[in-house]
């Protein structure tokens, strides 16, 4: 099984290195795509050397999706670029996608902190309610299934529970029981609480139909 870990970027180089190791020292057979949607800070040259770069217009949906166009792999793996895989990552992705049932699925997640607040959210990701999971902890997914969900819809905020919603629809979305490292820095910058209570309401309006367009401007500010 061929894995294809396709990481969207943007002006990322001061922190990229530890996400690309965390997926270079991984064992099996597996290729590694980087989508850069315009960086002016040198993340390209940082990446260069150690993976695939390809160059696409901003928007993480779009840059997904044009990695996964490039990708070769039987299972696609997005990955952020502030987050880190988790030591055996792909034997465990292997052993869950090893029932044919299973379409893909999550990882846990775990921030890079120890503050309290950020690990009492972090614990919540260890339970299979769906609206519990995100893009920040890796979404995975076979091939065929990421073809017949036409990949992540291009919209500019919400594309990751968009892709998982549908994919549950279509079979069996796990939870892989070892979780990815990333960085609180939005929670940080803005305030823990105040940011993960509008993580909260932005998932809640776009459930209710709200237009990603209009929720990205209040996530910008």
């Amino acid at each position: 099984m061929k894995i294809s870990v396709i990481i969207p970027v943007l002006n990322e180089a001061q922190g990229i290195l530890s996400c690309l190791d965390s997926v270079k020292t991984q064992q099996g057979d597996f290729e590694l795509i980087v989508a850069d949607g315009g960086s002016i800070d040198g993340t390209a040259e940082v990446i260069r050397p150690l993976a695939r770069v390809l160059h696409c217009q901003e928007g993480r949906a779009l840059q997904m999706n044009s990695g996964a166009r490039e990708a070769t792999g039987d299972v696609f793996l997005f990955l952020h670029a502030d987050s880190c895989l988790p030591p055996r990552a792909f034997p465990l992705l292997e052993q869950a996608l090893a029932d044919c049932r299973i379409v893909g699925g999550t990882f846990m997640l775990r921030f890079d902190s120890p503050r309290l607040l950020l690990r009492t959210i972090s614990f919540f990701t260890r339970f299979e309610f769906r609206y519990f999971h995100c893009g920040d902890q890796g979404i995975f997914v076979r091939r065929p299934a990421f073809d017949q969900l036409n990949g992540f819809s291009e919209i500019p905020l919400m594309e990751d529970i968009d892709f998982l919603r549908r994919l549950h629809k279509i079979g069996r979305v796990t939870l892989l029981r070892q979780p990815i490292t990333t960085s609180p820095r939005r929670f940080l910058e803005h305030g823990i609480l105040r940011q993960q209570l509008l993580n909260i309401l932005l998932v809640a309006l776009y459930l209710l139909g709200a237009r990603p367009e209009t929720l990205k401007k209040w996530y910008g500010k």
